[in-house]
């Protein structure tokens, strides 16, 4: 399933379809389908979209629709979620849902599961319609999916149609020690969201190593790390692009509703001293700068935890200034 004797580090992109200031969600989706295309001639390996909800800054809801538009639109890269929140959805309209989409495109679709809601607590009983509880059947839920994607012999009463039999790559999202757990257990991929919850980023993945169990998908630990990039001609101009990104995760702190923001000089005057270190512990992990400064930045944090792949979001304002610092990411590594 994975190719882990690759001599290049694959490099994949994470899409929140975030929607910039005087921008329409319509323009939003366009941008992000213009993206995709353009990661995808750069040798990208996915191109992965998160779900959020209640959140009129993303247009990020309707994630597997999303993840069509995208399949549709390319040639070769891999589509998927980044991630489905499986306490917001049955097994069983999942398993639908990416089914149908792995019959159209055979081989190109991924499925990360995720146990947050990705949105508020009333947003989330809105969507599911039941208690919290849903979020403690996530273990129970990944099996169920995973046996609706199985061949028929291998299966109950219940089908997913289409779906049976699509075997759809599935990888668990994770930010914290027991989503490592899990994904090793299960002997499935694991993916950890370092751009926005840095924290247990080295015990869980030691943790996943460690306890990893060879299972029929994966026969040795594979792991993904998401981290936040601003690339550009200049470390000078890197900095101020990533205001962009320093406001938009003040917005989360906040719990502001603002479009993603363009740039600015200084932050100074914007957030207060404890709103700046919040921010900068959030985003820990971001690699910014010329394509020298990200290659110095990345080679250790990737020699230190031997990452099989590297997943990278950008909240930067101009779409082609966007399209450029993946340009300048993947430059980067190749490097490397």
């Amino acid at each position: 399933m994975m190719d882990q004797n690759s001599k290049t580090l694959p490099v994949s992109v994470l899409d929140l379809v975030a929607i910039s200031q005087g921008q329409t969600a319509k323009e939003a989706i366009d941008s992000m389908i213009s993206l995709a295309q353009h990661v995808e001639q750069l040798g990208f390996r996915r191109f992965w979209l998160s779900e959020h909800h209640n959140t009129p800054t993303l247009a990020s809801s309707a994630t597997s629709i999303l993840i069509s538009k995208v399949l549709d639109s390319t040639d070769s890269i891999e589509a998927g979620s980044g991630g489905i929140m499986l306490p917001n959805h049955t097994p069983l309209v999942v398993a639908e849902q990416f089914g149908t989409l792995e019959t159209m495109h055979p081989g190109r679709v991924n499925l990360g599961l995720g146990r947050a809601p990705g949105t508020d607590m009333q947003t989330a009983r809105a969507l599911r319609r039941t208690s919290q509880e849903t979020a403690y059947a996530f273990p129970q839920d990944v099996v169920e999916l995973q046996n609706y994607l199985k061949p028929l012999e291998h299966q109950g009463m219940v089908h997913a149609y289409p779906g049976v039999g699509t075997e759809v790559p599935i990888f668990i999202l994770g930010s914290s020690t027991s989503s490592a757990e899990l994904a090793a257990r299960l002997g499935l991929p694991y993916v950890f969201a370092a751009h926005f919850a840095p924290q247990q980023l080295k015990q869980a993945l030691q943790i996943y190593r460690s306890q990893f169990q060879p299972s029929e998908y994966l026969a040795n630990p594979y792991v993904m790390v998401c981290v936040n990039v601003v690339g550009a001609e200049t470390d000078e101009e890197a900095a101020v692009l990533g205001t962009s990104s320093k406001m938009f995760y003040l917005n989360v702190i906040r719990g502001t509703k603002n479009p993603l923001q363009p740039p600015v000089e200084t932050m100074d005057g914007r957030w207060t001293f404890p709103e700046e270190n919040m921010v900068r512990g959030m985003a820990q992990y971001t690699f910014s700068g010329s394509k020298e400064t990200i290659a110095r930045q990345l080679a250790p944090f990737i020699e230190e935890l031997q990452i099989d792949e590297l997943m990278a979001v950008s909240y930067i304002y101009d779409q082609d200034k966007r399209k450029r610092s993946f340009e300048i990411l993947k430059e980067a590594v190749d490097q490397l």
